[in-house]
């Protein structure tokens, strides 16, 4: 390279937008999920783990905690498990297809979740085990691993459903309606439905997520190019905290490699969680900042 190619280089590097170093400051507690399922305490040491990869999950009042399990010897088509404080199941639903990618506890004791397979489902399962609701989703069958991810159950009703390989997140009533939907730039992973009606959306190997109006017209994104280091490495779980923070998973990242970071709405990162483990966080739930328990609701 000549030196003045290098001198331009140097200067689109320098123009380039990059976001501010994280705050040393800050902390956070959260439960990581993926080959390792664990709680990091803010130390951002393992406070607690389970013996089993997981994919989705959500710390409970008692200390326990719900699960969908990966498929394993023990479930081959996934599963849907709760864990008290001491790692003792206490409630259980072996998926019937090919994986169990979500779990959400309802305010009623039952549980959402939804199965992948020749006949995607979104499910609603009593304590008993007992199947409440079923809603068939309108997905593509070739690739039963790429149909659905984080589905969630909103105020309304519906449930907000990503279907990765069809990059689109649509909202169905409990009877299977499609209501609402918008054509994502990459696979979605993760979908929140927010307090103002926008959506939030965390687009896997787009490396980027994206926030969209009622009317699905982008409002809002934020992709490596805007952070130093580019530290987004396959974007799937995304939380959106109640200062307004948005924090993004790596699941590609590796060891000594940056696995969570949380960027601001103006593109600053905020915090960033780093540890050696080969794996990455496939989802997660912030639970702590700072010490102390957020207050707002969890969006995620």
């Amino acid at each position: 390279m000549t030196r003045s190619l290098r001198i331009a280089a140097l200067l689109a590097l320098a123009a380039a937008p990059r976001a501010a170093a994280a705050d040393p400051a800050v902390t956070h507690s959260f439960l990581a999920f993926g080959a390792e399922t664990r709680l990091i305490d803010a130390a951002g040491k393992v406070a607690w783990r389970y013996p089993a990869a997981s994919r989705d999950g959500w710390a409970l009042p008692d200390g326990g905690a719900l699960l969908a399990l990966s498929k394993s010897k023990e479930y081959p088509g996934g599963a849907a498990v709760e864990v008290n404080k001491d790692g003792k199941v206490v409630f259980e639903f072996k998926g019937t297809q090919a994986e169990v990618n979500t779990v959400q506890p309802l305010g009623d004791g039952t549980v959402l979740l939804t199965e992948a397979g020749p006949k995607p489902r979104l499910l609603e399962v009593a304590r008993d085990g007992k199947v409440l609701v079923e809603v068939p989703l309108q997905a593509q069958t070739r690739d039963h691993h790429l149909q659905t991810r984080m589905a969630r159950k909103l105020a309304n009703g519906n449930y907000l459903v990503p279907q990765l390989l069809d990059r689109v997140v649509r909202e169905y009533t409990p009877e299977g309606k499609v209501v609402w939907e918008v054509k994502t730039p990459h696979m979605p992973f993760t979908a929140i439905r927010l307090p103002d009606g926008n959506t939030l959306i965390g687009c896997t190997l787009g490396h980027l997520v994206v926030e969209v109006d009622r009317d699905g017209k982008e409002v809002w994104r934020v992709t490596n190019d805007d952070l130093t280091g580019k530290p987004i490495n396959d974007a799937c779980g995304v939380q959106r905290l109640p200062n307004g923070n948005t924090v993004i998973t790596s699941h590609h990242a590796g060891a000594k490699q940056v696995k969570l970071t949380e960027v601001t709405r103006e593109k600053k990162v905020a915090w960033t969680y780093t540890d050696d483990r080969p794996a990455g966080i496939h989802h997660f739930q912030i639970l702590e900042t700072d010490g102390k328990p957020l207050a707002g609701p969890a969006l995620r």
